[in-house]
């Protein structure tokens, strides 16, 4: 992939029943006052590889279209120092197949998930006390493939690309895991972030960016982040929960100095599996 180098790092159960608060978190756990993501030492710095194209290295690239601006963000992965929440707690589903980490004043809530998922499939929303939505937790979810025609690709760029330890099926057009920030151009900058180990796009385009790891064989793909896939937004389509911005610069700055975003970088890396 070539460009501009871009420096950074988820039917039986009633809707009322399943926007109840699982109360399946453990007491506050006390934190530091700050958080910083570590990069793998061992992982390849991106070559521009197909394989590489969500930030493999930790010295990600990405594709950066002509005459936009060089964010002036760390290099991808490096750790950032921006201050999380003070004390933490432990999410987990009753049936203990899913734990993560998250401030001890937000909400985990168990909704409906979509009606196409496997048996099985949850979905937890996670919001901050106000009701600001922050991500999604799916589940179960079906392989799906997108059809993308050459003219329909847009350049995409990856602010921020950290490695963390999370069960993954492999195979072609994968990576490791990874907890990511991506921007992909439309008439505006719209950036989203999750986990991923699916390889985005090849030459720095795409048609979507996919927020998802591909699960073990009938389990499902699982999804964490605020978007289960990112694409061009038209002028007359809702942005929220993803992103706009008017330069890389802005959403670099976001992904570097947004305590929220640390948060959410945070609590994304703590997930636990169980397959």
């Amino acid at each position: 992939m070539t460009g501009a180098p871009v420096k950074a790092v988820l039917s039986g159960i009633s809707l009322v029943a399943g926007a109840v608060l699982l109360a399946a978190c453990s007491a506050p756990q006390a934190a530091g006052p700050g958080w910083t993501a570590q990069p793998d030492p061992s992982a390849p710095a991106a070559s521009g590889t197909a394989s590489q194209a969500d930030g493999a290295g930790a010295g990600a690239t990405a594709a950066a279209p002509a005459g936009s601006a060089t964010a002036s963000a760390p290099a991808s992965g490096e750790p950032q120092a921006v201050p999380t929440a003070t004390s933490w707690k432990t999410f987990s589903d009753p049936a203990k197949t899913v734990s993560f980490d998250l401030p001890a004043d937000w909400i985990a809530q168990s909704v409906a998930p979509e009606e196409d998922v496997l048996p099985g499939g949850l979905k937890i929303d996670v919001k901050k006390p106000d009701g600001t939505f922050m991500a999604s937790l799916r589940t179960g979810l079906p392989p799906s493939s997108v059809d993308c025609p050459d003219s329909a690709q847009r350049p995409y760029t990856v602010i921020s690309s950290v490695p963390f330890d999370l069960a993954a099926q492999g195979g072609e057009g994968t990576i490791p895991p990874r907890m990511v920030y991506r921007v992909i151009q439309g008439y505006r900058y719209f950036g989203s972030y999750g986990i991923t180990n699916l390889v985005g796009g090849t030459d720095g385009k795409a048609c979507e960016l996919r927020n998802v790891v591909r699960g073990p064989a009938g389990k499902g793909d699982y999804s964490f982040g605020d978007l289960v896939a990112l694409k061009a937004f038209a002028p007359d389509e809702k942005v929220a929960p993803a992103k706009a911005f008017d330069t890389l610069d802005q959403a670099a700055q976001y992904v570097n100095g947004s305590p929220d975003f640390a948060n959410v970088q945070r609590m994304l890396m703590s997930l636990k599996v169980k397959n």
